[in-house]
């Protein structure tokens, strides 16, 4: 009796799409791999150096004039990896409420290197709430204002040849207190951030 001859079936379709994304996956999932242990990214680091405050004077109006004096430290630890910060923002906040802003200059930082940025935060005639003009003067009098420091940067990664697209670094910075006594000016407290891109 003879046996009878069986067709192989061919794979199907969805069969072939499942194995070609199934490869794809893997193809990628390597080369994240090996790009991080190659390059190893590090997060960026920011603190504030020093801060103080010149000519603070809160209007009738609760309006508010100040000048807020920053010193950042911006820190790229890795080893492989640069960054161009190409838009800058530096706000001041008191109370949930942005009262002085400023941007610094666009700038290029290479691997393990450390960027010191002076800036100017200016307040003219900035409108107020009432409960914080209150709380401004009140802590005026106390001779000491805690603030908050932000910094939203749009910033582009460099690796070898290579550019990454665009990203939003935001580094909150908090409490950055601020003291109206001359002692305060020599004996500042650095403030760690936190940063998220």
């Amino acid at each position: 009796m003879a046996v009878p001859y069986r067709q192989k079936s061919k794979p199907s379709i969805l069969k072939k799409i499942a194995i070609a994304l199934l490869t794809l996956i893997v193809i990628v999932g390597l080369i994240i791999l090996i790009f991080w242990l190659v390059v190893r990214p590090v997060p960026l680091d920011y603190t504030v150096e020093h801060a103080s405050v010149n000519g603070f004077n809160i209007t009738s109006k609760n309006e508010l004039n100040a000048m807020f004096n920053l010193t950042l430290r911006a820190l790229n630890p890795n080893r492989r990896m640069s960054v161009y910060y190409d838009d800058v923002d530096i706000s001041v906040w008191y109370d949930g409420q942005m009262i002085a802003f400023t941007k610094a200059s666009p700038f290029f930082q290479p691997h393990k290197n450390t960027k010191r940025l002076d800036v100017e935060a200016d307040s003219k005639y900035t409108p107020l709430t009432n409960q914080a003009a209150k709380d401004l003067t009140h802590d005026k009098s106390i001779g000491n204002i805690g603030l908050e420091v932000r910094v939203r940067a749009w910033i582009q990664f460099k690796v070898g040849i290579f550019k990454s697209v665009h990203y939003k670094l935001k580094a909150y910075c908090t409490p950055v207190n601020v003291g109206f006594s001359p002692k305060s000016a020599t004996s500042f407290d650095r403030v760690y951030c936190d940063v998220d891109i």
